[in-house]
């Protein structure tokens, strides 16, 4: 019997690089950790981060709001600009923003170039 989501994930080439910029950039917290696999605790959702022992990740196709194909994580944000400025002093890869009736979108790159969102709604 399927009982919840157990966690959606990334792959990423170097564990402990990415394990730094999920903790400390954006963070989430370690639940557990091998050079393979990390099960974080994402702001209420389990993030894994999958190890490809050292193999590049494929880049995907993408145009300004982001991945054009399978899942993206996107982080609730209650003072967008400040976040933003958290993000661009650490090195995020930022894409693009979209400021629209909605709200306020920045998608961004991991250290391994997997799209993420930051969104702060206006509704």
């Amino acid at each position: 019997m399927i009982t919840g989501i157990q966690d959606v994930y990334y792959n990423v080439s170097d564990m402990a690089q990415a394990v730094r910029f999920y903790t400390e950039v954006l963070g989430c917290t370690v639940n557990f950790g091998n050079d393979y696999w990390t099960s974080l605790s994402a702001h209420g959702i389990n993030l894994g981060l999958h190890g490809t022992n050292g193999r590049p990740i494929p880049t995907i196709d993408q145009d300004t709001h982001g991945a054009n194909c399978g899942a993206t994580l996107t982080f609730k944000s209650d003072d967008f600009t400040a976040d933003k400025t958290h993000l661009e002093a650490h090195n995020a890869t930022i894409v693009s923003e979209v400021i629209a009736d909605f709200g306020s979108v920045l998608i961004f790159k991991d250290p391994d170039g997997n799209i993420l969102k930051l969104m702060q709604p206006n509704y």
